[in-house]
Parts: structure tokens; C-alpha cells; sequence
């Protein structure tokens, strides 16, 4: 049974949720990533920012770059992992939850961070990737 503590990344590059989306955004391209877990100043998680917050919540509406990513964050029931959880179970929940990536959180903490892809680099977890996917995946009709 492999857990997630053996494939993720550990080491997660974080926010505060007091930082501003250009701080979020800048780091996100300096090490070319797509999502930034939110921490408070207890080093809780508090929130994820993504690019496609930043975008549709910020540029979209003609906001400040100096906005607080705590305005733009996803930060309602964050989907969430456990270093012992098994990655099966990660991959379902991954899915059921249509979610790209999962933190990994230890005694309030975050720890580490699961993405599709660490997964669908797992020979062995090849399927569950592609079928995380697939319900990640669902369209969507765009909105008029």
C-alpha cells in the first residue's frame, strides 16, 4: 500500500493569505505552477490560490494587483490528504471532488501536496490518474 507521504511534494511553496495576488501570481510563474496553498500566520491552511482565480477573480473584474489573495482564494471545505492516506483513496477523492490537487495536511500543517500528475507518473497508478481525470473533467456548457 503506497501513501501519499511516498509520492508528494514535499516542501510546498505557501502564501499568507495577507500577500497580494502579484506576490501569488509572480511566484507561480517563477516556479511555473498553477496553485498556491494559503496559509494564516499560524501556518494553517486556509485557502488554495490558483491562476484561474487570480484571472477570473481579479483581472476578470478589473481588480488591484494589489487585491489580498484571502479575497480571491478558494477557501470553503478545502478537499484535503493525509501523508498515510492510501493513494487509491487519494485518487478517489481526487475525483469525487473533481480536483486537480489535494494537500497534504498533518496536525493542522501542511506537509505536502498531491497533483494528478504525481499520480499518472505512478505506473501503478496510471488508472486511477485517468479516471480522476475523467471526472475532473466533465464539461461544461459555457454560460451565456
Amino acid at each position: 500500500m503506497t501513501q501519499l507521504r511516498d509520492i508528494m511534494t514535499a516542501n510546498v511553496l505557501t502564501v499568507n493569505e495577507t500577500q497580494t495576488v502579484q506576490e501569488a501570481a509572480a511566484l507561480m510563474s517563477k516556479y511555473n505552477i498553477g496553485a498556491i496553498p494559503v496559509i494564516n500566520n499560524s501556518r494553517q491552511i486556509v485557502g488554495i490560490v490558483t491562476d484561474r482565480d487570480i484571472t477570473l477573480r481579479t483581472t476578470a473584474q478589473g481588480e488591484n494587483a494589489q487585491t489580498p489573495v484571502s479575497q480571491v482564494m478558494t477557501a470553503q471545505q478545502i478537499v484535503q490528504g493525509t501523508p498515510d492516506m492510501d493513494v487509491h483513496q487519494a485518487a478517489n477523492l481526487m475525483a469525487q471532488q473533481q480536483i486537480r490537487r489535494l494537500p497534504v495536511i498533518e496536525n493542522g500543517q501542511i506537509v505536502g501536496m498531491v497533483a494528478l500528475g504525481d499520480l499518472a507518473v505512478q505506473n501503478q497508478y496510471a488508472n486511477e490518474a485517468e479516471q480522476a481525470l475523467q471526472s475532473i473533467s466533465t464539461p461544461s456548457a459555457p454560460q451565456q
